[in-house]
């Protein structure tokens, strides 16, 4: 494990490789799993300001879970989560003519018409994190619909922290970046890779 700031982060950041593989995954991260995506604090008022905005988008099955229940609920973990339709999509995944996944939000983002990209859980996915009193855990969820994005990782050679700058940047900022940058540096000096 490496400090970096206020952060305790898993090696495998810097040893696991991994890049989205799309083509392959349709974006099943966003239907497939036990709850919805988890939300920090505020967020769920950021996706209620928004949603007018994504609404057309939305099936009605959907919009009847959002009537219903709202943008988010509380799951048995305690944790705060957007809403699920029938225990697997997230309220806001849409579907293009081949049967991608794509987030509400990030399509309304794309076309300009929005300023919240989407939750920060979903842009850091693999990565969770998880919040203590004087840190914050950035551990690296493996999961097997991610296999693929895991094999073109290998093949890119492309290790986690690099494939999520972005959304790193965007948790944690610049400077946290470049320290994760140093550390990836000083690890790469003492076992380069083949």
């Amino acid at each position: 494990m490496f400090q970096v700031k206020d952060t305790i982060v898993s090696p495998d950041l810097f040893d696991r490789m991994f890049v989205c593989d799309y083509a392959a995954c349709q974006g099943i991260c966003c239907v497939e799993g036990e709850s919805g995506a988890p939300l920090e604090k505020g967020e769920s008022d950021r996706l209620r300001k928004h949603l007018d905005a994504v609404r057309p988008m939305l099936s009605p099955e959907a919009l009847a879970v959002i009537e219903r229940q709202g943008v988010s609920y509380v799951d048995e973990d305690g944790d705060e989560v957007t809403s699920i339709v029938d225990g697997r999509d997230c309220v806001f995944t849409t579907y293009d003519e081949e049967g991608n996944c794509l987030c509400a939000f990030e399509r309304a983002y794309r076309a300009g018409e929005i300023d919240f990209l989407k939750p920060i859980s979903c842009h850091l996915y693999p990565v969770r994190l998880t919040r203590y009193s004087g840190f914050t855990a950035v551990n690296y969820h493996r999961w097997e619909v991610c296999r693929c994005a895991e094999a073109l990782g290998k093949q890119t050679r492309t290790p986690l922290y690099r494939f999520l700058r972005e959304p790193l940047i965007r948790a944690f900022g610049e400077e946290w970046y470049q320290e994760v940058k140093e550390i990836a540096a000083l690890l790469e000096k003492e076992s380069p890779r083949e």
